[in-house]
């Protein structure tokens, strides 16, 4: 019988051994529940041939020809990805709509003798959840801000408070941006749906009684728009905020932007915007420190030039904690971690 969600936390809590997405990769890539495996019951161009002879042609010659389409590619799954599975497997299946095609995949699963169920309504009744959680209820834990300037290891402390047991959520690594005109990485950024579904989970994981650390960031990591039931709890958060030695801050930023300095050609596209903030002579020397290879003085002057300055003139609540740091090394942040956990 198909399983009817009335929450993220019922959905990940479901005693079922792996989820299954049988919709196209296309579909699977804009969005999916996090941790599902695309086993596709009908590939990008079957799904289309499907839809439009169904549409323009007969319903009767399209449910015919998806079926037999469908068995094939349960065929290959069966052979491939799914060869491995032991008789006492769980899977979870869904579809768009929760209809033919995880209803088919399911009854071949099942007929096997897997005990698999589907979604009651597929991925739309997944994604009604999502925005449920994201657009209509409270934030779910109190929040506590991890702010500072450009290079004052953040991301790093959040790592190190993770690692202690703390309640963590990384809004750069879902966004996969850092937060920055230099913030793109390899690989370019999820979807919108796609990040507010990883969000969404890792929210309907937390413990309410207990604080979730999260790095200060504007209402957008790139161009993923943070959801308003996360902004407004930005808003009104305590605020822990770094103070690091320049030094220090240069030396990070070096560490952790190698694949911008393996990459002068975009290195070099990146400064050039900024050229309307800062004009072509300033901008002009930054882009001669990068071809020069003297990194530590361009990371500093745009620190000193660029960033802070920006950080300085943002609006700061009242009641900011700052949290002086001598360095950035594992064991300055591994104690600073630790204080922090011990004094809530």
């Amino acid at each position: 019988m198909p399983i009817a969600l009335d929450s993220l936390a019922a959905l990940f809590d479901l005693p079922f051994d792996e989820v299954i997405d049988v919709r196209s990769p296309a579909e699977f890539a804009e969005d999916h529940i996090p941790g599902a495996l695309n086993l596709p019951a009908l590939s990008n161009e079957e799904r289309a041939r499907v839809g439009t002879i169904y549409v323009q042609q007969d319903r009767f010659l399209a449910r015919k020809i998806g079926a037999a389409l469908v068995a094939r590619n349960a065929a290959a799954h069966l052979e491939g990805p799914l060869a491995d599975r032991h008789g006492g497997w769980r899977p979870l299946v869904y579809c768009w709509r929760g209809g033919q095609r995880s209803g088919s995949f399911t009854v071949i699963l099942q007929q096997i003798g897997w005990k698999a169920d589907t979604i009651q309504g597929g991925y739309q009744a997944y994604r009604r959840l999502v925005a449920r959680a994201l657009y209509e209820e409270d934030f779910p834990a109190p929040v506590r801000l991890i702010d500072g300037g450009t290079g004052t290891g953040k991301t790093h402390l959040l790592a190190h408070l993770a690692a202690q047991g703390a309640q963590v959520i990384d809004l750069e690594r879902l966004a996969a941006h850092r937060g920055s005109v230099f913030g793109p990485v390899v690989g370019g950024q999820p979807s919108q749906k796609s990040f507010e579904s990883a969000l969404a989970a890792q929210m309907a994981r937390l413990d309410p009684a207990r604080p979730v650390y999260i790095e200060a960031e504007s209402t957008r990591i790139g161009r993923i728009t943070l959801p308003p039931i996360l902004t407004r709890a930005m808003r009104t958060a305590p605020v822990i905020r770094l103070e690091v030695p320049l030094a220090a801050r240069v030396t990070n930023l070096c560490a952790d932007y190698t694949d911008l300095i393996s990459d002068p050609v975009r290195l070099d596209a990146i400064l050039t915007r900024l050229v309307q903030y800062h004009g072509h002579e300033q901008v002009d020397h930054w882009r001669a420190l990068a071809a020069a290879g003297d990194y530590p003085a361009l990371a500093a002057q745009l620190i000193e030039t660029h960033y802070d300055p920006r950080y300085i003139r943002k609006p700061r609540p009242e009641g900011i904690r700052p949290l002086g740091l001598p360095d950035l090394s594992e064991t300055t942040l591994r104690a600073a971690a630790q204080e922090l956990i011990k004094s809530e």
